[in-house]
Formats: C-alpha cells, sequence, structure tokens
C-alpha cells in the first residue's frame, strides 16, 4: 500500500482464514525522498509492482516475490517529457490486460504516457499523449483493452482514445463527454 507522506509502499500479510492483515518482514520498501507513491499497479503475471509517485511524476518499477512478499527495486523513470518546465503531479497508473504496456496520467503536462514493459519488468517510453482536457485524474481501459476514457477534471470532459493492441499507442478520437469535474471511471459488468 503506498504511503505518500511517509515515502514508503507498506507491505501486509493477508491471513485468508481469518481475515486479517499483518505487517510482512521487512514492512515497507522506501522509494527516494519526496516522491509521494500515490497508486500502484500489478502486472497480470504478479511479477511486478509499478508505483506512481505522484510529486516526482516518476514511477517506480519493483520484482516481487510472492513467497516472501519482498519487493525489490529495479527502476525508476519519468512520465514527463524533458522540455517540459510546469508543475506537474501524477495520479492514475493502469497495466493493459497483456501486461506489456502501462499507462499514467500527468496532471499539469496534462497526458497520458505510455510506457512499454520488457520481460523483466522495466519500463521505456513508447508516447506521451495530450489528454484534451486540464488535470487528467483518473483513466480507464475498457474490459476488451480497445478504448481508454480519460476524465479530465478541471474542464469538465471524459475524452475517448482508442489504443493500439501491438504498439500500446493511444490516438485521441472526437468523441468527449461534458460532466462536471469527473474524477473516477469505472466500468460495471452488466448482468
Amino acid at each position: 500500500m503506498p504511503d505518500l507522506g511517509l515515502d514508503e509502499l507498506l507491505i501486509y500479510r493477508f491471513d485468508s482464514t481469518s481475515g486479517t492483515l499483518a505487517a510482512s518482514r521487512p514492512p515497507f520498501v522506501k522509494v527516494s525522498p519526496g516522491s509521494g507513491p500515490r497508486h500502484l499497479a500489478v502486472s497480470p503475471s504478479g511479477r511486478f509492482i509499478y508505483v506512481v509517485n505522484e510529486l516526482s511524476s516518476t514511477v517506480t518499477v519493483f520484482s516481487y516475490d510472492v513467497s516472501s512478499g519482498r519487493l525489490h527495486r529495479q527502476q525508476t523513470i519519468s512520465t514527463l517529457a524533458r522540455e517540459f518546465k510546469g508543475e506537474n503531479t501524477t495520479a492514475e497508473i493502469e497495466t493493459d490486460a497483456s501486461g506489456r504496456f502501462l499507462y499514467v496520467s500527468n496532471r499539469g503536462e496534462d497526458s497520458i504516457a505510455v510506457l512499454g514493459i520488457d520481460r523483466q519488468g522495466k519500463l521505456s517510453l513508447v508516447q506521451r499523449v495530450p489528454t484534451g482536457g486540464k488535470t487528467p485524474r483518473h483513466f480507464t481501459l475498457d474490459p476488451a483493452g480497445k478504448w481508454m476514457f480519460v476524465a479530465n477534471q478541471d474542464s469538465d470532459t471524459i475524452n475517448l482514445f482508442t489504443v493500439d493492441p501491438a504498439s500500446g499507442r493511444l490516438t485521441a478520437t472526437s468523441r468527449s463527454l461534458k460532466v462536471p469535474s469527473p474524477v473516477c471511471l469505472v466500468f460495471v459488468p452488466l448482468s
């Protein structure tokens, strides 16, 4: 569990019989001071954990040992373009279903960073795409992985992007929905 104030990722063991949590050993792993870990995404294989650091606009990659619960830092990568000089905080993070691509929203640069994931879990930049609005607080991929919906909180829009399954790249569509201050998107299965 990310703790923004402590710059730690807290680690707990879950006892499925009793339904309780207990601190693991070690009970946490540190990220760089001042990074501000916000959210995490687990790779579909369960071997890697990706932590988005809100204050430093970075993603830290950890390998995960399921038997011991230990995390080992592998990489930290920026989500911003080198030439970007304004204020920015990251918000949402999500992997695609194949585990080949990671997506992160930048509030300030107002973009989605698309990162490729190699076999060792390490990241490389594929694309940064403008969200077509201000303050992309949240986004989600549809269950089929063909579409991304981006909630631009400060421009009151949800914008639609297509997702190329081979490259992970996003392409803006002309579809946009006006919604007051959208901050979270969830797909609910219809039954």
